[in-house]
């Protein structure tokens, strides 16, 4: 039957190389809200009834969905952790990539062969011990998701999400984006040779990230709005152009990203830390990390969850304010404002999933100021891993919950970073050149490294170092 391109409809399951449907079951569309399963969605990944976001579940993992006796726990996970294992020794190009090595937990593909990869996830997991020393924490350690071929986790989503849009034939893609979104679009979108169209707020965005969609090809439309307006937009253009959205409403995208949190827990050879933290944008990233922790658990791969949290800047805070003022029940949009670009978003989509996981979790939500982030970035940077701001949140929150009690110092902590350091070097060269235009605390002042001028001889220089503690 001829698929309809200017439809989002839901796939059939992936066959494992190995025989045999995939781990998970067959996928299925599901309103967060109602409940109603969908056959397809609309081009806006609403429900038709309700209007709530979709999420995408499977037989194998959801009470809603009627499937046959599963493989016992037990059985299927040491299938999996095997199966997994061995794929990194193939030169498949799935099996290179950190995200469908793990197709068995996410079949979206009627044919693995069409998914366009870059090689994504295979992030690093690194300890910080400068940063858990600041914060509190005798063992302290980072998923460095900006090490992804376009520097974010959205490379992750995007792989996934992009994929699905090109195995169905559309040939255009489109995103709001504050500029993480836009250079991971428009990169997967040249490799698949599919036309990118990237909507900007106007003067908001690091101009790093925006130079990476204008080098990738893709039509880049900086409009006068701020980022919740640019994506009102899309969503209108989606039901007028055959454009697939791929901003995180589309719920492939986080199925994409929720490998982050099997890749992690395969590093720390399945031991659940006991926190998992992370930044606060539009909150697709805590809804899909979270809902990996979920699955993992019913498949029998952890016997627990990690407390999974959320940190906001203060500046950009719906969500705190959400569960502060309404304990969740409602969310009322803000106008945001933070140098952290990365979640400079004051009316966040994916509020309600992330509310869930935070009480499935029994995660806490923190936010944080300029000056805290600030510091925070400059302590993971002197711990030699570097991150764009939006990431510090997690350590600058991290502080707070050691202070509250919520964290103790013998706990597990991971943090989520991510976005590289090179995201955005105007924010880094203000903080060492004393430019930011905030007062910074003597601790975070004194790691300010800023370039130096001296003669050109060699005492000079050593009188430099001999200060140097």
């Amino acid at each position: 039957m001829k698929r309809d391109t200017n439809v989002a409809q839901a796939p059939s399951p992936v066959q494992s190389p190995r025989g045999g449907e995939a781990g998970v079951g067959a996928p299925h569309l599901r309103c967060i809200g109602c409940r109603r399963l969908l056959e397809d969605a609309a081009p806006d990944f609403r429900c038709p009834a309700c209007g709530e976001l979709l999420e995408v579940v499977y037989d194998a993992l959801d009470s809603d969905v009627p499937h046959p006796e599963a493989k016992p726990k037990a059985a299927l996970a040491s299938s999996l952790k095997t199966l997994w294992r061995d794929r990194k020794l193939s030169y498949a190009p799935a099996d290179l990539s950190g995200v469908w090595r793990f197709r068995d937990v996410l079949p979206i593909l009627e044919n693995i062969d069409t998914a366009v990869t870059m090689r994504e996830g295979n992030t690093p997991i690194w300890s910080l011990p400068r940063s858990a020393r600041s914060a509190g924490v005798d063992q302290l350690h980072a998923k460095h998701q900006g090490m992804n071929p376009t520097g974010s986790f959205k490379d992750t989503g995007m792989t996934a999400a992009l994929s699905v849009a090109h195995e169905r034939g559309f040939k255009w893609v489109g995103c709001a984006s504050t500029g993480n979104t836009s250079a991971s679009m428009a990169a997967y979108a040249a490799r698949a040779g599919m036309n990118a169209l990237v909507l900007i707020p106007e003067g908001k965005i690091a101009w790093s990230k925006l130079s990476q969609s204008l080098d990738y090809g893709a039509v880049t439309l900086q409009l006068k709005t701020d980022f919740d307006g640019c994506l009102r937009l899309l969503l209108d253009l989606v039901n007028r152009f055959p454009i697939y959205l791929l901003n995180s409403l589309n719920p492939y995208r986080l199925e994409g990203q929720k490998t982050a949190a099997y890749e992690l827990m395969e590093q720390l050879e399945w031991r659940v830390p006991d926190h998992v933290i992370v930044p606060g944008g539009n909150l697709g990233n805590s809804s899909a990390l979270g809902k990996a922790f979920l699955e993992m658990r019913a498949l029998g791969l952890v016997d627990r969850l990690p407390k999974l949290s959320i940190v906001q800047a203060e500046g950009a805070n719906p969500l705190v304010r959400s569960l502060r003022e309404h304990g969740g029940e409602k969310l009322e949009p803000v106008k945001a404002e933070t140098r952290a670009t990365a979640i400079r978003i004051g009316n966040p989509a994916s509020w309600k999933k992330a509310i869930g996981i935070l009480r499935a979790t029994g995660g806490e939500c923190e936010e944080v100021s300029e000056v805290e982030i600030a510091a925070a970035k400059a302590e993971i940077g002197a711990d030699g891993i570097g991150c764009e701001p939006a990431s510090a949140t997690t350590l600058a929150g991290l502080k707070k919950f050691v202070r509250s009690g919520f964290v103790r110092a013998s706990d597990s902590v991971v943090l989520i970073l991510t976005g590289h350091v090179l995201k955005d070097p105007d924010y880094t060269l203000d903080f060492h050149r004393d430019q930011l235009g905030i007062p910074l605390p003597p601790d975070a002042a004194q790691l300010r490294r800023p370039p130096q001028v001296l003669d050109a001889d060699v005492e000079s220089v050593v009188r430099v170092l001999e200060k140097v503690k």
